[in-house]
């Protein structure tokens, strides 16, 4: 076979069948994970809600008495940790929003019928990791 003529017979690797199948199989998965996540991981207004509804207090009562804070350093590490979740309840928001555009960007690409299929899907997918 000459050189042109498997040239002609190469396709790009991303056009490849099997290639495009792992990656929906990788993203399905990564939403299914995400899904979970989402489900058995506290929303972030909750986080934020029990951090400010006591976790704080005891967190903070506890840091002083088991490593013998002194006052400046127990104010410095009240700063870190509010900075943290206020972190974390936007990072979370920010995963949720990724997750949100990536299924609509999927929808967009569907026709009806697939995205019904697609729905169907993601729901015994998200039953199923319950």
């Amino acid at each position: 076979m000459s050189l042109d003529n498997r040239a002609a017979c190469v396709r790009p690797t991303w056009h490849h069948p099997k290639i495009l199948l792992i990656l929906l199989a990788v993203f399905l998965c990564g939403a299914a994970a995400g899904a979970l996540t989402v489900r058995l991981a506290p929303t972030r207004s909750a986080a934020a809600g029990n951090w400010e509804q006591g976790g704080r207090e005891m967190t903070i009562a506890m840091l002083r008495k088991e490593l013998d804070l002194t006052p400046e350093q127990a104010a410095e590490i009240e700063t870190v940790l509010d900075e943290f979740v206020l972190y974390y309840a936007n990072l979370q928001g920010q995963m949720d929003d990724f997750r949100s555009e990536g299924k609509t960007r999927i929808m967009r690409v569907l026709t009806p019928e697939q995205r019904a299929r697609f729905e169907k899907m993601m729901t015994s997918l998200s039953a199923r990791l319950r």
